[in-house]
């Protein structure tokens, strides 16, 4: 079903409840866009349908409104206990967003209790929150869902509670299966009733999609739409009224550039993506500096408890690339998205218009820009907490690039090391296997001796000294002969860390468990105490002293917001 065009919500084959027509009547919603005139006849007439549909096409009341129909209609009412429909969604930031929207819409009708059930605090808290309020309706991200089934040892029978379920909705489809999701959600589905109607909306079509609709879904009805005015030949995957340019400029010039786009634009509000959670903690502190009288918020992965509040604040104030350009340019709106890229990167403009059907403008350098770089070295030799930033956003970035899943075009030999370091600000070149045997003529580190740099926070200083302090005296215990430790670089003990989380993922797996970060870290503290145990290092009453608090601290710190 492709070429959908809008019309009134009067125009349904079947009429809104009351209540529904209040909400989009409060929202501003007067008319439909394609993607929910097409979907929500089917899914109101109990079809299965998968909707691919550009990214701010209006997906979400495209499910979230057959949900209430469908549930408003129930021969029997879903008691607090039962849950009638779950939505299943990437990321914390989104089920947040649909999370709002529903209620909305469910402030009409008290008789529906909805849950959010996101990472980034105690899962015990959803239990007994769950436990009382009940959840009709749960709003989910796959992995603190997957974890809620396996809490029946808590008090929770969530299987039993999901045996009333009418409607599962899987929405960006796409990025649950590139973010690894797969597995949970397949655990997930082995828990849900077949007697169901499932919708899954995604905004890319690729063979993983695919085979989540044959496994998922039964006898779903295919839903291709395009915006209006558009040819249903054109497979664009953006939102026509999104504007996409690109920028080519080299290393040490694209972060000057980007200040300067910025400076330009203090007016709008922006999204700006970088490659690793180092990068977003670096670059974020430097922008934070060099742009006065402008918000500036970090958000990453990496962030447990404030990314949340984080995303919230953001919003309030006035392919993984279709994906994060498509945040702009919602529903009908305008929206402008711009991509920096080095030289030898200018095929990836080609690739995203034929391959992503993703068409770009180039953008031409701004000329005449002023020189932030050392300001940003300035930064680095007044505070180690900035220095240590650089260099791992650094040594983050180079590893992100190797890993580049367009390594044809995006390849680390073509890297021109020096300019990016000068593009990082550096003071000297870091100690990493990609960088090893290697000369930088182009590249003149600072003369000052970096381990004199002190932390601009007093405490964190006070803590290094003491360090430093104490390193002296084990030499001067050892007759000035200092104790040959292993010296690994930062880059290794992450690529460690790294190889350590694929095994314990792939355990997890095996074991057809998800548990969320701060669950495995508190199973992996207890293996330990475990081991020491059996191999008489511990009494069996320090054993249990110790598991008591380490259990303790995790929920303590699991319960921090």
């Amino acid at each position: 079903m492709e070429a959908v065009t809008e019309g009134a919500w009067s125009a349904l084959p079947v009429a809104l409840n009351p209540g529904v027509l209040r909400a989009l009547q409060e929202l501003g919603f007067d008319r439909m866009t394609p993607v929910q005139s097409a979907t929500i006849p089917l899914f109101m007439s109990n079809k299965d349908v998968a909707a691919e549909a550009v990214t701010g096409s209006g997906k979400t009341l495209a499910f979230v409104i057959p949900i209430l129909e469908i549930l408003l209609r129930r021969e029997e009412k879903l008691k607090k206990m039962q849950v009638g429909a779950i939505i299943i969604t990437p990321t914390r930031e989104l089920a947040i967003q649909i999370d709002e929207v529903l209620t909305h819409f469910t402030k009409h009708f008290p008789k529906f209790s909805q849950i959010l059930l996101i990472g980034g605090r105690n899962p015990m808290e959803d239990v007994e929150k769950f436990k009382e309020h009940g959840g009709n309706i749960i709003v989910a991200t796959p992995g603190r869902l997957e974890d809620l089934f396996r809490r029946k040892a808590d008090g929770l029978d969530l299987a039993s509670c999901v045996k009333s379920l009418d409607v599962l909705v899987l929405d960006e489809a796409d990025r649950l299966l590139d973010m690894g999701f797969e597995s949970s959600l397949n655990a997930i589905l082995a828990f849900l009733p077949k007697q169901r109607r499932t919708g899954l909306f995604s905004a890319t079509q690729t063979q993983e999609v695919e085979n989540l609709v044959r496994a998922g879904l039964r006898n779903p009805v295919r839903i291709s739409v395009k915006e209006k005015g558009v040819a249903a030949t054109n497979t664009q995957k953006t939102p026509t009224r999104l504007e996409n340019y690109y920028m080519i400029c080299k290393a040490d010039e694209k972060f000057n550039q980007l200040v300067h786009f910025l400076r330009q634009h203090k007016q709008e509000k922006h999204l700006v993506f970088f490659s690793t959670c180092a990068c977003v903690e670096y670059y974020g502190k430097a922008l934070e500096s060099l742009i006065k009288q402008v918000k500036i918020m970090c958000i990453h992965g990496k962030m447990k408890h404030k990314r949340n509040k984080i995303f919230t604040e953001f919003r309030r104030l006035p392919g993984a690339f279709v994906h994060r350009c498509g945040r702009t340019a919602r529903i009908g709106n305008v929206g402008s998205a711009l991509v920096f890229l080095l030289p030898m990167e200018e095929s990836y403009i080609n690739f995203l218009s034929i391959n992503q059907k993703c068409p770009m403008q180039e953008m031409k350098p701004q000329r005449n820009v002023l020189d932030l770089l050392p300001k940003l070295k300035s930064m680095a030799l007044a505070d180690r907490a900035v220095f240590e930033k650089g260099m791992k956003a650094f040594v983050s970035y180079i590893q992100a690039y190797a890993k580049h899943e367009c390594n044809l075009i995006f390849r680390i030999k073509d890297l021109d090391f020096a300019s990016l370091a000068k593009g990082f600000a550096l003071l000297k070149m870091p100690k990493m296997p990609e960088l090893r045997g290697k000369c930088f003529p182009d590249f003149t580190p600072v003369t000052v001796n970096t381990d004199s740099i002190p932390f601009k926070d007093k405490n964190r200083e006070k803590q290094r000294q003491k360090q430093l302090e104490q390193q002296r005296k084990e030499r001067q215990e050892s007759g000035g002969k200092k104790k040959f430790i292993k010296n690994k670089s930062w880059s290794k003990q992450k690529a460690k860390r790294e190889k350590k989380k694929k095994i314990t993922a792939k355990r997890k797996r095996e074991e057809g468990s998800d548990m969320e970060d701060e669950d495995m870290e508190e199973l992996l503290n207890d293996t330990r105490l475990l081991k020491r145990l059996k191999k008489g290092k511990i009494s069996e009453e320090e054993f249990e002293k110790r598991l008591t608090s380490s259990q303790s601290k995790f929920k303590e710190e699991a319960a921090v917001d």
